[in-house]
């Protein structure tokens, strides 16, 4: 198994600080690259300028301060990395950059933020299995 590229979309659950966790541990027995991707809500088309371009700049900063503490967690764990924060939804987003990155594993949270009890595997790693063009490692 050659494993060179581990994407680890992340949302700022707390099952995206577990797969963070598996992700380096994986990346440290493989000498893999991860690369973290955090997926935001669509910038509204609606809002003329300056409102426009405060809501961007809004959309941006909340983004950034999610991937900071998985930023440290990478940073402590002494993994090569890179990140990624990306405009559209999350199931459609994971599998074209594990196209356009050539992405090796998927390493993702079995249920994101909304967390719907009683699902088995949440909405977005549904489509990431079903739509991706590698194997995808799911986490509790």
């Amino acid at each position: 198994m050659n494993i060179k590229k581990i994407l680890n979309p992340v949302d700022g659950s707390e099952h995206s600080t577990h797969s963070t966790r598996y992700a380096i541990e994986l990346a440290g027995l493989m000498d893999a690259k991860i690369i973290l991707l955090h997926c935001h809500a669509r910038f509204p088309i609606v809002l003329a300028e300056p409102y426009f371009q405060q809501a961007v700049n809004e959309i941006n900063k909340a983004s950034e301060e999610l991937v900071d503490p998985f930023i440290s967690m990478l940073e402590q764990a002494d993994v090569k990395f890179d990140v990624r924060i990306l405009e559209g939804t999350p199931g459609n987003k994971i599998p074209e950059v594990v196209k356009i990155e050539n992405i090796d594993l998927v390493v993702m949270g079995s249920r994101g933020v909304t967390d719907f009890a009683g699902l088995l595997l949440g909405s977005v790693a549904h489509m990431v299995i079903h739509k991706s063009d590698c194997p995808v490692f799911i986490t509790k």
